[in-house]
């Protein structure tokens, strides 16, 4: 138990250093990115939205914004591919619309690595097994992300979410980053065919 603590102590300062340095390193193409949204889609440059985190308590992710204002008698998520636009897709497929979660691991309401945290609306939804994926804190990246991004169906990627409750360690997360470092590089993933991201999750009868 006192090595299970030890290991999540870790965790957190290794979490609380990386933030810290990664906001750094990367704080000129945050900038510059930044600036682009603001020149090709206007304002506001960043994206809120409510997610659930450990223990399903809920928290706002903030990310760059990747689509456009919907036009009149526009939106919902049937609209997202069309809105998205072309900075917006090279946003995503390098992870760069990402960087302002930085600030939430360094706050605490995530991890650099874990399962994404999702929509409230998607909590009556999960199995009993699925809802475990919240027993430990969500991620910038995780299995799901190394093995396919958004391309994995829910039923793998809800699977592979609990699969990592079950089995995390240091030396995992540490695959999961260096693993997620190359599938950025690649760019592959970023979207389920014929999907802005991924299809709505509606329940484990329509998870694969």
């Amino acid at each position: 138990m006192r090595r299970a603590r030890v290991a999540v102590a870790v965790k957190r300062a290794v979490d609380v250093v990386g933030a810290a340095t990664l906001l750094v390193v990367t704080a000129p193409v945050l900038a510059l990115a930044a600036l682009a949204v603001r020149v090709t889609m206007g304002s506001p440059v960043l994206f809120r939205q409510e997610r659930i985190g450990q223990d399903e308590r809920r928290f706002v992710v903030v990310k760059l914004r990747t689509m456009r204002a919907p036009a009149p008698g526009e939106g919902g998520p049937a609209s997202d591919g069309a809105r998205l636009t072309r900075l917006g897709r090279w946003l995503r497929a390098c992870g760069v619309d990402e960087l302002p979660q930085l600030c939430g691991v360094v706050r605490g309401d995530l991890s650099l690595v874990g399962p994404r945290p999702l929509l409230p609306a998607y909590l009556p939804r999960y199995s009993d097994e699925q809802r475990r994926r919240h027993e430990v804190p969500p991620g910038l990246t995780g299995l799901a992300q190394v093995y396919g991004r958004n391309a994995v169906t829910w039923g793998e990627r809800l699977a592979l979410d609990v699969w990592y409750v079950d089995h995390w360690s240091l030396a995992l997360d540490a695959r999961i980053a260096l693993r997620t470092v190359d599938v950025l590089r690649r760019r592959v993933g970023a979207s389920a065919e014929g999907h802005a991201t991924m299809p709505e999750f509606r329940g484990t009868e329509s998870a694969s």
